[in-house]
């Protein structure tokens, strides 16, 4: 077949277990390892949606190199495999450099389903936004591979969905040179009750994608 998906089911058996783990192990390192996406912050996104019609959430975030970001987002189902979000914020950065106001779109669709022989299942995450600042606007156009797999230990109603994402990002903007950034996104999503989730992610590798960033969304 030639493609992403075809080449991932045929990664077999031992090999596959061996992946999970390392997939586990990156995202428990990100507490000490800690901008992705449409927006310029470092939210990466899980490999499928925590819900089943729509989610609203808040979204803190802390790039690498300081400053602080804040925004609001919304996601909503398509049918089929897609769902669309739409991101809208602020960036506060250090120093006396003025607010960016943040907006930006992104799309998700599944691309891998896990097998006994691949245990992960795997989504395009592609998008694109824009830092807005007088004398120092940036587009950023993201588009990346999240794999991960949802884990429901026992004795506990709360769900995990630890996660990967891989990224390249088109960047282009006012006083900077265009290029391709890529950014190395770990995360997890934790479904604490049917209507509540709480998500942790964060970036490594080239800037604007390195940081972290937390959120709370609710789920419909």
């Amino acid at each position: 077949m030639g493609t992403l998906s075809h080449i991932l089911f045929e990664v077999r058996g031992p090999m596959g277990r061996e992946v999970a783990l390392v997939v586990v192990a990156l995202v428990a390192g990100i507490a000490t390892a800690a901008r992705a996406q449409a927006t310029g912050m470092p939210s990466f996104n899980a490999p499928y949606p925590a819900f089943k019609r729509s989610e609203l959430g808040a979204v803190f975030s802390f790039p690498d190199g300081g400053g602080n970001g804040f925004e609001g987002v919304y996601r909503v189902a398509t049918g089929g495999n897609l769902d669309v979000g739409f991101r809208l914020g602020l960036f506060d950065p250090s120093g006396s450099g003025n607010s960016v106001f943040l907006a930006g779109a992104e799309a998700r669709t599944r691309v891998i389903k896990h097998t006994a022989d691949f245990p992960l299942d795997g989504s395009i995450i592609f998008g694109a936004g824009a830092g807005l600042v007088k004398d120092g606007s940036t587009l950023f156009v993201p588009v990346g591979l999240s794999l991960g797999r949802r884990i429901e230990p026992q004795g506990t109603t709360i769900k995990i969905v630890p996660y990967v994402q891989p990224t390249f990002s088109f960047v282009a903007g006012e006083g900077r040179s265009s290029g391709v950034e890529f950014g190395f996104g770990l995360g997890a999503d934790f479904r604490l009750s049917p209507v509540l989730d709480a998500r942790i992610s964060g970036g490594l590798g080239d800037r604007p994608l390195t940081g972290v960033s937390i959120a709370g969304v609710w789920v419909h």
